[in-house]
């Protein structure tokens, strides 16, 4: 599919351009789409409405073989590893311009794989996939090596390498993102990829691979692989020939990772993994609708699969009733509709399995005891997509599934507490420890809360403002390492000292 100045601003012409679009789930292997060895496929479908998007390339041990063997051998060539850094950087900018070039396609396919609304895929996700190539891009020629202040008689050069062959296994729900999030990095400081996307949602890494090869990145740098994760995923992570594994997903999927490395070759695993971010509304902030609108909009935005969805609302018992009401109010922005609407704020969960699951942890919360103030229910059944209404728990316990649990759905948790020490022990009482979030007027409470959450990321005032400089990861079972920034280059790079002996 080629850019294309068609008006877009209607769900019709959406739905035509969807009906004319043609897809290829082939995998991408040395700068060619291959089918798979064995010749399998799975069926890749919509959410939207269940209708059959393309038959995808069912990736496995032999695949991944035969992608890493491709990467391997591009990195030991020096076809980009040892490329000047100026050349990297051009063929990254131009692969980010394509990126933006190609946007109307690629976010129509993220849409259709995954479910979401139209307009967050144009809004958010493509110019956040090109965003961050291009930052990378920009920052290849910004990062120095160092010197060591050894005495006079030696030299002693600090540098960083390539690590060599990176394996890159992302998730369903931002699937160009997190993608975006890995090969940024990872390219600009010259290693080779494989990346795995997930089976429920691989049509955009393959075509993203198609313009990296556009914009002039050499063949075998960037190879694509679709897959189960229990087939294609645990290839890739067990590989021998792989230096590090960059993950994205859950928790449990993650302790995974990490027991491949040590049946393999002990590669260097980086995850980033669930969480069930806090957020704490003390009663001495005064501006409750706004924290409504906040709260509402970063739990029910992209369905409310989002690691870092602050899904648990802690509020002084003085004010629960009024900033429940809030939030209360604020659903009717995040009805389900038609993903291909412009309109539409909020769309299809990812598949049946998924849909089944956030309806079970509804039904959880209600025989625990909590008080569903709102939603709780799968709608648009009639459209044969899978659709589940905004929903509110009030009065929850800590100790419930839906307060601990990573639901990965539009589901809030209303917890109510007494003061602030209670607030923090609340917060800190997850396994998981991504991000969370302090509301109130008073600086010395910001400060002295925030050091205390443990957390990735703490936002006083305001939930999820983002930018590339600003590293992103957690805590606990929320993983290790850190995406986006400056930071993210270590994950993808060694240090090697060389000690010069200097004589006279």
């Amino acid at each position: 599919m080629t850019p294309s100045n068609t008006d877009l601003s209607t769900a019709s012409s959406w739905h035509r351009r969807a009906m004319d679009i043609k897809l290829d789930g082939r995998a991408l292997v040395n700068g060619q789409r291959v089918d798979a060895v064995t010749g399998e496929t799975f069926e890749c479908r919509s959410p939207i409405d269940g209708r059959l998007l393309a038959q995808v390339s069912r990736g496995q041990a032999v695949d991944i073989d035969l992608a890493v063997a491709a990467a391997r051998r591009s990195f030991d060539s020096g076809v980009w590893s040892r490329q000047a850094p100026a050349v990297r950087k051009r063929v990254l900018q131009r692969f980010a311009e394509l990126i933006l070039q190609h946007k109307d396609e690629l976010a129509l396919l993220e849409t259709l794989d995954m479910g979401k609304p139209i307009q967050s895929s144009l809004d958010a996700d493509v110019p956040g996939a090109a965003r961050c190539i291009a930052w990378y891009a920009e920052a290849i020629d910004k990062v120095y090596d160092e010197i060591a202040p050894t005495p006079a008689n030696s030299l002693a050069l600090i540098q960083r390498e390539p690590v060599g062959v990176v394996g890159a296994i992302v998730p369903w729900n931002y699937p160009m993102l997190m993608s975006a999030w890995k090969l940024g990095p990872a390219l600009a400081t010259g290693n080779s990829i494989v990346l795995k996307p997930s089976e429920k949602s691989p049509l955009t890494a393959m075509r993203l691979a198609e313009l990296a090869l556009q914009a002039g990145l050499p063949e075998g740098v960037f190879n694509v692989v679709p897959g189960h994760g229990d087939e294609a995923g645990e290839a890739l992570a067990l590989h021998m020939d792989v230096d590090a594994l960059g993950f994205t997903g859950s928790t449990r999927v993650g302790r995974k990772m990490l027991a491949y490395s040590g049946r393999s070759n002990l590669k260097r695993v980086f995850n980033e993994l669930g969480g069930k971010s806090a957020f704490i509304v003390f009663d001495d902030f005064d501006d409750l609708d706004r924290a409504a609108q906040t709260v509402a909009g970063a739990v029910f935005y992209n369905q409310g699969e989002s690691c870092n969805a602050p899904t648990r609302l802690l509020v002084h018992e003085s004010i629960a009733d009024v900033l429940v009401a809030a939030v209360t109010g604020q659903t009717t922005r995040f009805q389900p509709g038609d993903p291909l609407s412009p309109s539409t704020n909020m769309g299809a969960l990812v598949d049946e399995a998924q849909m089944e699951s956030v309806l079970g942890y509804i039904a959880s919360g209600q025989q625990q005891g909590a008080n569903c103030v709102i939603g709780g229910h799968r709608v648009r059944q009639e459209s044969g997509g899978y659709y589940v209404e905004p929903t509110i728990f009030d009065h929850v316990r800590n100790d419930m599934k839906i307060a601990q649990d990573e639901i990965f759905g539009p589901v809030l948790s209303v917890i109510r507490f007494k003061d602030e020490a209670e607030a923090v022990a609340l917060a800190n009482d997850s396994s998981y420890g991504l991000q969370a979030s302090v509301w109130t007027q008073h600086l010395d409470r910001a400060h002295r809360v925030a050091r205390h959450l443990r957390a990735g990321t703490v936002h006083v005032n305001q939930y999820d403002e983002d930018d590339m400089t600003v590293p992103f990861g957690g805590v606990k079972q929320s993983g290790n390492g850190r995406d986006k920034s400056l930071h993210a280059l270590d994950k993808y790079t060694d240090l090697k000292t060389t000690w010069i002996r200097l004589e006279r």
